[in-house]
């Protein structure tokens, strides 16, 4: 069995990996790095991959996966709720991208009608290869895959979690003796806030705003993070109106169809339903006359609806902008947690309204990694790779030292024996 990596390696973003028997090569996931303009995985002729399996939605997993429906139907595999999420993010970045891309609409679609829906924990045959999805924890329908093939089992994390959040349960960590292990490292030099703790931060934090006759703004993630803000607010019994707004609408409306992925389905759809949704100009001129909780999208201040709101919210002391998701060094969202300015219509304007940053990771923290590892089954080979500023190199290092492991972080274009 081989594995190779097209993107991914040292870096965040843009991931690409293949794993090869002796008669079968699939492709998991491929991204995009969404830089200035789009960076791509190293190519890989679509007529050497029988399959690609897609761990879920995010850009950086799945924004490069329609190249492969060019010319061709190669199957697919993801659950519906992946896929569906999916759509919404690729539809989206194919109609904000000012560069060119490599596909359309009309390979969106056949991508689309090329998915093999699969259930957690069912085992799929492809040739002289056996897989399955489980849950990882990260997104909602979001996967780990776990390969069989030449007397061989490897692993790939894609994004995960292993602690349970209001929305999703934790990456299910049961997986025998393996061979190999392709994991992730986006944290691997940070932990996180305890999640209990930091929740009630957050609701606090809101309340006070709220209560003193303020507006917060809530830049965060379309998909996952903006349904697990609404669901800590309706856990807390936060009484004040929640507004949903950008892509976090849409995402939600495909949530609602697959309860099932949820940890508390209950829970999540009073949250949907509590909230007002935002449909269109005047609403979101209304949503600012009352002190609440607004929830938008771009999670790091990169446009969507969130960048009207910081104009118009941005200029007072009595409002507050909590940012929830990871800020990129150089986006809007950086620049305000750094600088407390952001600029607002071309012009770089310092924010008068409070802001904070809450850590709420839909990854693993340092520990977790580090626990992920001791946990696994048998001796695999470990491949450390979605880390950024030497974090892959870092990881591995500690699992060689510490635990003994064959471990590397690989380079983009190299490929390994297993």
């Amino acid at each position: 069995m081989q594995v190779g990596f097209l993107g991914g390696a040292r870096e965040v973003g843009r991931i690409g990996v293949t794993v090869k028997s002796e008669k079968t090569q699939v492709v998991c996931d491929y991204g995009v790095m969404l830089d200035n303009q789009p960076g791509f995985p190293m190519h890989i002729p679509p007529k050497e991959v029988d399959a690609v399996i897609l761990t879920h939605s995010h850009l950086d997993h799945s924004g490069a996966i329609p190249i492969f429906y060019i010319n061709d139907k190669k199957p697919l595999y993801t659950n519906k709720l992946n896929l569906e999420l999916t759509q919404l993010l690729v539809q989206d970045f194919i109609h904000l991208s000012s560069y060119y891309l490599p596909f359309e609409y009309l390979e969106l679609k056949t991508m689309m009608h090329s998915n093999r829906h699969l259930d957690f924990g069912v085992e799929e045959t492809l040739g002289d290869m056996k897989f399955k999805l489980l849950n990882a924890g990260h997104t909602p329908g979001s996967a780990q895959v776990l390969i069989e093939a030449d007397g061989k089992r490897i692993l790939y994390t894609g994004d995960f979690n292993m602690e349970d959040s209001k929305l999703l349960a934790g990456a299910s960590m049961d997986y025998g003796d393996l061979d190999a292990v392709v994991m992730e490292s986006t944290y691997a030099d940070a932990d996180h806030t305890e999640r209990s703790e930091l929740e009630k931060q957050f609701v606090e934090a809101c309340t006070n705003v709220v209560e003193t006759g303020g507006t917060v703004l809530v830049p965060a993630f379309g998909v996952g993070r903006s349904q697990e803000m609404a669901t800590i607010l309706a856990a807390h019994h936060f009484d004040h109106p929640v507004i949903l707004d950008g892509m976090a609408r849409e995402a939600s409306r495909v949530i609602m169809n697959y309860k099932e992925f949820l940890k508390d389905p209950k829970l999540f759809m009073n949250a949907m339903h509590s909230a007002e949704w935002v449909e269109g100009w005047q609403d979101r001129r209304r949503a600012l006359k009352t002190p609440g909780v607004i929830i938008s999208t771009a999670g790091m201040l990169k446009g969507g609806p969130a960048a009207f709101y910081i104009s118009k919210l941005g200029k007072k002391a009595n409002n507050a902008v909590f940012l929830v998701s990871y800020q990129i060094p150089g986006t809007p969202g950086r620049e305000l947690m750094e600088k407390g300015v952001c600029t607002i219509d071309g012009q770089v304007r310092k924010i008068k309204a409070q802001y904070r940053h809450f850590d709420f990771s839909s990854h693993c923290g340092a520990s977790k990694l580090k626990e992920a590892l001791i946990r696994l089954g048998g001796k695999p080979k470990v491949f450390v790779v979605h880390g950024a500023e030497g974090n892959c190199e870092l990881f591995a290092n500690w699992a060689k030292t510490e635990l003994g492991l064959d471990a590397v972080a690989p380079r983009t274009g190299e490929t390994y024996q297993i």
